[in-house]
């Protein structure tokens, strides 16, 4: 069984999480060559287009190194088809008992949204240490997951909204922050677009910039 300290010991070292919308299953190989090229082999597509399922499925096929979850999960269903697909690990922009108890039958982390010390607190009864705070910026930020991490030291957060090159590193130096989550680094349209060079790139700045080693 994949548990939370397969997921953590995955993400520890990356401290990032590209979040991926395609709607071209034929560009899984593409861009996943894109993410390794700028120094990441990791990936969360998200449940927001209908091949999600096989852009994950291509991805863990195809590039074996990969380490694919499935994001925008919002129903038992998704969970299935996630697992199915293979995802190495479940992402819900919300917290829904029914899909965290599912992720874990099927052997799955499952990362809940989670911003209010209650929902923190839910999550925690049902076994997880890792969330994801989403919308982050809108949330209050690196501050509110600072100030969040006291009364909860056993939590791990996933910042996701709102995060690009020039704030990144008010999280990652967090050590509650686990990874961070973004879009930015392979938009929907630069992947329509085929701009492999250009994810590579933006890819290999967000490591920079997470990891502190150059100025944004």
């Amino acid at each position: 069984m994949k548990t939370n300290d397969y997921l953590y010991s995955a993400l520890i070292d990356k401290k990032l999480v590209p979040v991926i919308k395609i709607a071209d299953a034929d560009l899984s190989e593409s861009l996943a060559d894109a993410l390794i090229t700028g120094g990441l082999s990791v990936a969360e597509v998200t449940f927001r287009t209908n091949c999600a399922a096989e852009v994950i499925s291509r991805m863990k096929s195809s590039r074996p190194g990969m380490f694919v979850g499935a994001g925008t999960v919002l129903t038992v269903a998704q969970v299935d088809e996630a697992a199915d697909a293979g995802a190495d690990f479940i992402v819900s922009p919300g917290f829904d008992p029914a899909v965290v108890t599912r992720a874990q039958e099927r052997g799955l982390p499952a990362v809940p949204g989670c911003v209010t010390p209650s929902e923190i607190t839910a999550a925690l009864s049902l076994g997880v240490t890792t969330v994801k705070f989403f919308p982050a910026e809108a949330f209050g930020g690196a501050k509110t997951i600072k100030a969040l991490s006291a009364p909860f030291s056993d939590i791990s957060f996933i910042p996701t909204g709102g995060i690009d090159t020039h704030n990144i590193r008010e999280y990652t130096v967090l050590p509650c922050v686990l990874a961070v989550g973004g879009s930015f680094m392979a938009t929907e349209k630069l992947i329509t677009s085929r701009a492999w060079d250009e994810i590579a790139a933006r890819t290999r700045a967000a490591v920079a910039a997470a990891n502190g080693h150059m100025n944004v």
